[in-house]
């Protein structure tokens, strides 16, 4: 291991959060950089440490010049060699270790570490959140949320080592000489600091405010430029293009606008600081130059004080400039803050525990759901499914039959009731555990931009290959995934899907789903319509190796096409939220009411849209 990689490994840069995000500002800091405020204060000492080496570098010159007026050139070398060479040392060796080692705990130990350490607690939370977070947001602006709250509070931490420590150093060093040379000439810089620091606080929190605005806007852009890049072929098929660009051109101008807001204050800051700065060379040295004339202090002092006051006047640019930027990034935390440090809105219990591998025995136990609203969802649902039992579930559009299943995998917590698998209710699991007893597949299936194997083997990671190339036979997969090649070469199990698998047919997709799925081997399995997707030829196919898949495991199956779940053990018809009928295919037929007629009317196997209007 290099010294630069065990160095830079001084902060673990992945740590866990201690608990969720705070609310409050100082208190989200505390939280985000906690495991690395160690090394924060050493790299602050590091950079205090620079800082006083320029009121040294003053007090080096003032020492070298009195020397030189009182010794003369004939005897000046031979008089002061051990001042010279300490002069020489000071520039050549001290100085430069000094801010060598400022910047190696900045730019190595804080920089590289503290953003990750950021980033991950950001997004490990908000993979906690429920689905709903999703569903109201942009998944660009979330992303873009997280990265910028990570960026802002680093740039935070590095700015105030970087800049604060070293600043701070500099003027109580300066202050310190001053108060030497005469307390009147540190008078007047501790003045001018007084007027520095009004200044300062007039200004930055209006940066700050309008930073945050500039920030929100901006996201708002990403937010709306990644939905439309999303769902480009959408666009592309409907014509939109131009109302997309002007979609997009309204986002824009909102965020230029609060840019010119920005860059009005930023201006009408810089103007101000400029006078003030000017007028600390002209307090200073003019001091010095009184006390001179009345000789209260030596030339040294003059070059010294010059010096220190050049300096000072450079570094309050420096200065305010950084924390403008530490004050834009304030406010660009408080605007993440608003989206990502949140509450879970479903969380697990306290001294909720694993479930561990489960027979599959399902209740729906008096359940009902309506998403918060007045109507929809589910309402008084009884039903029990046994272990290894094979259910149908029928229903028109908006019958609430995902929203069955998306209480099963506590997507949302029920209103009223209780949905428990072998008798536990799953409120008091954990929900990883409890999505991990459950194999899904969906109509609409998502895929990541990775590999068709990584794809697959999310599923089940540690699976074999063996195990993976079993689970992509049985979903008639295989033939497809190794004719397959990427835009960069990779080619079969090695191609990648592209975003969302765009590069994939519907059915293809969807045969990827239900490899993946088959490798994960739960105990329960649901199919929400999953083999749609599929022409007739290969559904027959998969037919056959869902029934082996199927054995022995509990099932949930929905369907439009009644054909497909005509086999079930059981079928069960929703209509408006409620269970209308029961039974098996034969029975349900005999009855002669809403899935009779659901089966009649059907034309390919589909239940008839109008029923939904019904």
């Amino acid at each position: 291991m290099t010294l630069t990689r065990r160095i830079g490994d001084l902060i673990d840069a992945f740590l866990p959060a201690d608990g969720p995000p705070p609310q409050m500002l100082g208190a989200f800091f505390r939280w985000s950089l906690r495991g690395s405020w160690p090394m924060l204060w050493v790299a602050a000492g590091f950079s205090s440490i620079a800082g006083a080496m320029e009121v040294v570098s003053a007090l080096f010159l003032g020492w070298v010049i009195d020397a030189a007026l009182a010794s003369g050139p004939q005897v000046f070398f031979a008089d002061h060699l051990w001042l010279l060479i300490a002069f020489i040392g000071f520039y050549l060796v001290l100085r430069p270790l000094a801010f060598a080692a400022a910047a190696a705990s900045n730019s190595i130990v804080v920089g590289p570490n503290v953003l990750p350490l950021v980033l991950s607690r950001l997004h490990r939370w908000t993979l906690g959140q429920a689905v709903t977070f999703f569903d109201n947001d942009f998944a660009g602006r979330i992303a873009q949320k997280q990265m910028q709250a990570a960026r802002a509070v680093t740039d935070v931490a590095t700015e105030m080592i970087n800049t604060g420590a070293f600043a701070l150093a500099s003027v109580i060093g300066s202050v310190i000489f001053l108060l030497a040379v005469d307390a009147r000439i540190a008078l007047a810089l501790a003045v001018w600091l007084v007027a520095y620091i009004a200044l300062i606080r007039y200004f930055m929190p209006r940066v700050r405010i309008n930073s945050a605005a500039r920030a929100s806007a901006r996201a708002m852009v990403s937010g709306q430029v990644v939905d439309t890049i999303t769902n480009i072929k959408t666009v592309k098929l409907f014509a939109h293009a131009a109302f997309e660009d002007r979609v997009a051109l309204r986002s824009m101008e909102v965020f230029r606008d609060r840019s010119l807001e920005f860059g009005q204050i930023s201006t009408y800051f810089r103007f101000a600081l400029m006078a003030l700065a000017g007028m600390l060379p002209v307090l200073l040295i003019g001091g010095t130059l009184l006390l001179w004339g009345q000789g209260a202090a030596t030339a040294g002092a003059i070059a010294a004080a010059g010096a220190i006051s050049m300096r000072i006047a450079q570094m309050s640019g420096w200065v305010s400039f950084t924390l403008m930027s530490i004050y834009t990034s304030v406010g660009e935390v408080e605007d993440g803050m608003k989206t990502l440090a949140i509450p879970h809105t479903l969380a697990d219990a306290a001294d909720a525990r694993d479930l561990p591998r489960v027979r599959g025995a399902v209740t729906f136990d008096d359940v009902t759901f309506a998403y918060g609203r007045r109507k929809g969802g589910v309402e008084n649902i009884r039903l029990t499914i046994r272990a290894g039992e094979k259910l149908g579930i029928v229903g028109a559009s908006g019958a609430g039959k995902s929203t069955l299943v998306s209480l099963l995998l506590r997507l949302y917590d029920t209103e009223k009731g209780r949905v428990l698998i072998d008798g536990q209710d799953i409120r008091e699991v954990t929900q990883e555990s409890l999505r991990r007893q459950i194999g899904m597949v969906t109509q609409e299936t998502a895929m990541f931009n990775r590999s068709a194997r990584d794809n697959i083997l999310y599923g089940r990671p540690d699976a074999t290959e063996a195990e993976l190339m079993a689970a992509t036979d049985a979903a008639e997969a295989d033939a497809f995934i190794r004719q397959m090649e990427d835009h960069h070469g990779r080619k079969g199990y090695d191609a990648y899907l592209g975003e969302r698998g765009v590069k994939l047919s519907g059915g293809q997709r969807q045969r990827i789903a239900l490899a993946r799925t088959f490798l994960k081997d739960a105990p329960i399995l649901v199919l929400d319509e999953a083999t749609s997707a599929l022409d007739s030829e290969v559904e027959a196919a998969i037919q056959s190796s869902l029934g082996r898949v199927m054995e022995g495991k509990t099932v949930l199956a929905i369907a439009h096409r009644l054909s497909t779940i005509a086999e079930m053990d059981r079928i069960v018809v929703l209509d408006a939220g409620r269970i209308v009928e029961e039974g098996s295919h034969d029975e349900l037929l005999a009855q002669n009411g809403l899935y009779a007629r659901y089966w009649n009317r059907q034309s390919g196997g589909f239940i008839g849209l109008e029923e939904a209007a019904e």
